[in-house]
């Protein structure tokens, strides 16, 4: 997938991807650069988690990749940002609360 470089998209396109997506994101690192990334659904996750067996940043490389929208493409190659965009990515993945109970 190519990523894209807007790294200031209009409130039409954010619009446009919360339509498509859901929930958009948008992490920014201290150095100014961002990222837009809608959340992982459960296929990206399963992905990821094969990736990541072996080696966990591949976890998280397959997440950004999967889930990317836009932003600065730096951060896939800046070990500095990506690792500062990775420690963001588990806030990503969203979880509802259940019980068991036992009948």
């Amino acid at each position: 997938m190519a990523k894209e470089n807007i790294v200031n998209p209009t409130p039409e396109q954010i619009q446009g991807w919360k339509v498509k997506y859901g929930e958009v994101n948008k992490i920014t690192t201290t150095s100014g650069k961002v990222v837009y990334m809608r959340n992982p659904n459960r296929s990206d996750l399963s992905f990821a988690s094969a990736a990541g067996a072996q080696d966990p940043m591949k976890f998280n490389e397959a997440i950004l990749d999967s889930c990317w929208l836009a932003g600065n493409r730096e951060i896939l190659t800046d070990d500095k940002l990506f690792m500062g965009v990775s420690a963001k990515i588990a806030e990503l993945i969203q979880i509802e609360e259940a019980t068991l109970e036992k009948l």
